[in-house]
């Protein structure tokens, strides 16, 4: 069985696979390469052929069938004449070595397809206005690139969706953070930086502040305020004490769509990230920039380990260049 830049399977397995089989409980360990060369002594009947088949010597043979039988814990073979015949205990081995090294086979294609891009699934854990703007760019972007790669799409905030990955729920996070409420990330995870989004305020139209380019919060303490998320609460609640007001918050909803239409409705006003901006409602919302300029950091968040899985990288770099390309056409 040869993989396609020609080394024999058995040879890149030698000692590196390692079978696990229990028998009457007790756990008895077979070395792969062992059970490729009963195989082989099986099936041509003699130590002599399997040898030349397998380029191996007689001898070593001889020695790998010793090992085996020592794992084995019982004889495998019997002398009969010049030749051998099998124990009960080898016959059992012999109906079942084929099948094992065929799952063996399968296993390293599967593997070898993961590593080629061929195959394999990255399961992204984002924050819903990046699973609706990001995302969708990206995956089309790495389907192009490497259709065999399946993304799984789940959805969470931060710190939730960083906690999905340190407990291995997923392999990648997008999460964000605003100035002065960084949480400290898991000592596990590596921080990819990808894009600051730019925060707006969000006015009815027909709002008497809607004739200024640019507002400052100061202009906007007695409003009524629509509050997203737990972290984006906090970070408005964090820059309005900053400026010496609390704001009016008068609902609390996580959802996009909901907080635009209250705000379309004229039920209040809303600080929300660019990355949102693509759902506006219309003439019956507008937005105006802060000032001074307010930012949050969007990230993405994978354990180390995890850098050197294909499907994952290449996740990653689709997702920075997206994130590139979006800087770019704001900046």
């Amino acid at each position: 069985m040869n993989d396609r830049d020609g080394h024999t399977w058995w040879g890149w397995t030698e000692a590196r696979y390692r079978l696990l089989q229990q028998l009457d409980g007790i756990l008895i360990v077979f070395d792969s390469r062992h059970i490729t060369t009963f195989h082989e002594v099986v099936r041509t009947q003699s130590y002599t052929a399997a040898a030349r088949a397998l380029g191996y010597t007689q001898s070593a043979i001889s020695q790998q069938m010793k090992a085996l039988e020592r794992a084995a814990g019982t004889p495998l073979f019997t002398r009969a004449g010049r030749g051998f015949r099998l124990t009960e205990a080898g016959e059992t081995l012999a109906r079942h070595a084929e099948d094992i090294l065929g799952s063996m086979s399968i296993a390293w294609e599967q593997m070898t397809a993961v590593a080629r891009l061929r195959a394999g699934r990255v399961r992204v854990c984002a924050f819903p206005s990046a699973n609706a703007t990001l995302l969708p760019r990206a995956m089309a972007l790495l389907a192009a690139e490497s259709p065999g790669i399946r993304v799984e799409l789940l959805e969470d905030e931060p710190p939730d969706s960083l906690r999905r990955v340190a407990q291995g729920e997923s392999d990648l996070a997008l999460a964000f953070a605003y100035p002065g409420l960084r949480d400290e990330t898991p000592d596990e995870l590596v921080e990819i930086p990808l894009l600051e989004d730019q925060l707006t305020v969000l006015l009815p139209a027909g709002h008497p502040l809607l004739d200024r380019p640019a507002l400052e919060l100061v202009d906007l303490t007695e409003e009524r305020w629509i509050a997203g998320c737990p972290r984006c609460r906090a970070n408005l609640l964090h820059q309005c004490a900053q400026l010496g007001f609390v704001p009016d918050i008068t609902y609390t909803i996580d959802d996009i769509l909901t907080i635009h239409s209250l705000v379309a409705q004229g039920l209040g006003v809303a600080m929300m990230p660019g990355l949102t901006l693509s759902f506006l409602h219309g003439d019956t919302i507008k937005g105006r920039s802060l000032s001074p300029i307010s930012r949050r950091q969007v990230s993405a968040y994978v354990l180390r380990d995890h850098l050197r899985i294909p499907a994952t990288a290449r996740m990653l770099e689709a997702l920075s260049s997206v994130a590139g390309q979006r800087t770019a056409g704001h900046s």
